[in-house]
């Protein structure tokens, strides 16, 4: 039996992380609503980046917990991921201390941490 799609009116947040002896970034922590909360309040103490893209948010859900993202997603994440650092060496100055790996939503690198968001529909 199917279960029933989820309440597109609860939050839901995905949690990736990269690290560059991987072959690929890996999707870490995810869930909807309570769950969802507190994975975007964990990534803020720890002053991860939290990005809301509910599109991303979206087809990473449908990635499996600690595998790695599909290759149909890499452009997607690079993406994100190369924003990421052009907010941290912005004036070619590195704004935080580089991260050994990336946990969002979605670095390469010594790009810092990520969290993506799907806030829930008003």
């Amino acid at each position: 039996m199917k279960s029933p799609p989820p309440d597109p009116n609860r939050p839901s947040a995905v949690a990736v992380t990269y690290d560059p002896a991987d072959s690929a970034p890996r999707v870490v922590a995810k869930g909807y609503g309570t769950l969802a909360e507190t994975i975007v309040r964990t990534a803020r103490e720890h002053n991860l980046y939290v990005h809301e893209s509910p599109e991303l948010v979206g087809l990473l859900m449908q990635v499996d917990l600690d595998a790695h993202i599909p290759p149909r997603l890499y452009v997607a994440i690079a993406e994100l991921l190369a924003w990421l650092y052009a907010l941290d060496t912005e004036g070619d100055v590195v704004r935080r201390e580089p991260a050994p790996a990336v946990r969002t939503a979605a670095a390469p690198g010594s790009i810092p941490p990520a969290a993506s968001v799907r806030p829930p529909d008003a």
